[in-house]
């Protein structure tokens, strides 16, 4: 029992230690948290000198031990008098006085103690002290409890339990002492124990009483799991207890009983700690007995966004908005129904549920009383009270899903974008008028999250679409220039149609035009570049360009002025599709008679390749306000997006374009190309 007493003092020590630690750090400023905090740690300092005192022998330190106790108890009587005078007034001072005057007879005893042979006195005057003093302690927690009303009862009611508990403990033991004239040690041994019990009770009354200006809070997830624990422990001490009664009284099956006990007891431990059933009547159970609201709301809304943001579970978006919801009434799963293409309403995501073919009618009045009541509607309600739920229509639908219960509209940016039908909870679940604001409250920030999800949707279906079109409108551009190719070509085949020549030309510009034009349409089905970027060689492909054109007049001229090789990192076909479109550009602002050339040179570590010609020019106002923007054009046939292409291309692959122009006079354009480094 010595070993017993020193852990038992040892951990209420610690205990409250802890507990004036955490009084410190929500103390502000209050005379009843301060003569609190002044009582937790006179208890902490009196149960470690007893744990440090119960095997010495010496009187010194049996004495600090005891001093320290009655100093404690003293702190005690003035916080229970602190909150009793606004109750009682002037009528508290006989027993305050009567308070004081057991703690100097305390102090007096143990004066007694200390010079005195106690074998010579008939009655121990510590003994009495300690008694009067339980006696004393109890007569202040009643006259605290029935000064207060009724119905305020409630946040001092742990309090007064705590204190006459550990009152009525001391009155059993100095009792006890008083008639046989010795301490059951076996008794004073737990007595750091018990007191450490009442901490807990002490804890819940500071955080139902603001008027100790103590900022306390439990939270539910502690008392949860602390409940849950305790449970556990008392079901394997009930297990143990039965298992062991087994072996003594089981005969030669005995043992072998007691180990089917055991194994049994555990495997049916592990099913209940991982029931959901079970976890949510103890979370209900807890809600409604140990805290004034149902739900701790800030750890609720940390928890709902951390589900609906969180992608760590493998769970889209509107499984994880209908996930949410349940945890906060306890439903297993359920269905999200959001608006379809056709404005109606289909599922889209399901948890532990069943797949639907429900789809209700966006004018349907089941659609129009959530998006005008924004009410949740309880089912059950509905079937028991039909007429609190005026106007609403059940749809067949939602009957044909067996389980569901309550049906929770999804609204954003004041349109009505889904609905969540959640099946029956786990356990028997109340919803008031608490469990309807936080559903509502939910329902807004789920609502916000799929809003912005079908937002990204449609834009990101936009943005598709607009680089189809886009890629359509360069194959569009492409095709036309080819189509002016087959076009000249169809014009002088009536002049040449008997030369050699011309029909030799006229068949490799077929096949040229066919060649591109199913290049073209692999690209605009596959929606990307047919050719990844890789060293090509400028020359060759300039050559390329002039020859397909050697058709057109005046004459392309092809001028060298850099150093060979000559090799940039590109796509060919798009390289020479821009190059092709800047020159065809030239030889249709040109006449005849005019001149067009492009000559390649070098400018440090790139190459440029320059296209002039003497043609019509452009304006100054064109080049600067409407010459890089697409669908805009000086020719009545173009159609204005080849300057747009050429430069988005040319930002790609790190070079750019500069356009010179006058009236008259003719256009100069120069390509800037980064060099491809193995080519120097």
């Amino acid at each position: 029992m010595g070993e017993i007493a020193t852990w038992g003092y040892g951990i209420a020590g610690a205990a409250y230690l802890l507990f004036a630690l955490y009084i410190f750090v929500a103390w502000r400023g209050g005379l009843p948290g301060g003569v609190l905090l002044a009582a937790v740690v006179l208890s902490s300092a009196w149960a470690i000198a007893s744990s440090f005192n119960v095997a010495g022998e010496g009187v010194a330190g049996l004495l600090a031990a005891a001093l320290l106790d009655v100093l404690r108890g003293g702190a005690w009587f003035a916080f229970l008098i602190i909150l009793s005078l606004p109750l009682w007034g002037r009528r508290l001072r006989w027993p305050a006085l009567l308070a004081l005057a057991v703690l100097v007879a305390q102090f007096a005893a143990l004066a007694t103690e200390a010079v005195v042979d106690r074998a010579a006195l008939p009655v121990q005057p510590a003994l009495v002290a300690w008694l009067a003093h339980a006696v004393i302690g109890l007569m202040l927690v009643e006259q605290l409890y029935r000064g207060l009303p009724a119905n305020s009862r409630w946040g001092i009611k742990p309090l007064c339990l705590a204190l006459a508990a550990g009152y009525i403990f001391d009155l059993y033991l100095f009792a006890d002492a008083f008639l046989f004239s010795r301490i059951d040690f076996d008794v004073w041994a737990v007595r750091g124990l018990v007191h450490a019990l009442l901490i807990p009770l002490i804890v819940l009354a500071g955080i139902r009483s603001p008027s100790w200006t103590l900022r306390m809070s439990v939270s539910r997830e502690v008392v949860f799991h602390s409940t849950a624990l305790a449970g556990a422990g008392v079901y394997l001490l009930v297990i143990a207890g039965a298992a062991y009664y087994v072996r003594y009284f089981g005969g030669d099956w005995g043992r072998a009983l007691q180990m089917t006990l055991l194994f049994a007891g555990m495997v049916l431990l592990g099913a209940l700690l991982f029931s959901g059933s079970l976890r949510a009547r103890l979370r209900v159970l807890i809600s409604k007995h140990l805290f004034s609201y149902r739900y701790d709301y800030r750890n609720e809304w940390l928890r709902f966004t951390q589900a609906l943001s969180s992608s760590d579970s493998g769970l889209d978006l509107g499984q994880s908005v209908v996930k949410a919801l349940c945890d906060l009434v306890e439903s297993p799963g359920g269905g999200l129904w959001l608006r379809d293409a056709f404005g109606n309403f289909a599922m889209h995501s399901r948890l532990n549920q069943p797949a639907s073919d429900w789809v209700e009618a966006q004018d349907s009045v089941f659609v129009r009383f959530l998006d005008e009541r924004e009410w949740v509607i309880n089912l059950a309600e509905f079937r028991a009270r039909p007429g609190h739920y005026e106007g609403l229509v059940l749809p067949s639908g939602l009957s044909d899903l067996g389980d569901a219960w309550l049906v929770i509209p999804l609204k954003a940016s004041d349109k009505l974008i889904g609905f969540v039908v959640l099946g029956s909870p786990r356990t028997p679940f109340e919803i008031d008028w608490e469990v309807l604001d936080l559903l509502k409250t939910a329902q807004r920030q789920a609502a916000g999250y799929l809003e912005r999800m079908l937002a990204a949707e449609a834009l990101l279906e936009a943005r598709k679409f607009d680089s189809f079109n886009r890629m359509s409108a360069f194959v569009v551009h492409d095709l036309k220039n080819l189509v002016a190719q087959l076009s000249l070509m169809l014009r002088n085949a009536e002049r040449h149609r008997d030369n050699p020549e011309f029909q030799q030309d006229m068949l490799e510009t077929v096949a040229h035009v066919e060649t591109r034009m199913r290049g073209l349409m692999t690209q605009l089905q596959e929606k990307r570049s047919i050719d990844p970027p890789r060293p090509v060689e400028l020359v060759t492909l300039l050559e390329a360009v002039c020859h397909s054109r050697r058709a057109l007049r005046p004459a392309v001229e092809l001028r060298l002025e850099a150093a060979a090789p000559l090799e940039v990192n590109a796509h060919p076909q798009r390289l020479e599709r821009i190059i092709g479109h800047v020159v065809q550009n030239a030889l249709d602002a040109t006449d005849e008679d005019g001149k067009v050339a492009v000559t390649v040179t070098e400018a440090c570590d790139a190459l440029q390749v320059v296209v002039e010609d003497s043609g019509c020019g452009m304006t100054a106002d064109f080049l600067r306000e409407r010459l890089s923007r697409p669908f805009q054009t000086t020719k009545t046939s173009g159609m204005g997006i080849g300057v747009f292409e050429t430069r988005q291309y040319l930002g790609e692959i790190g070079g750019q374009v500069r356009f010179e122009s006058e009236v008259g006079k003719g256009t100069r354009v120069t390509i800037t190309l980064p060099r491809n480094q193995r080519g120097q």
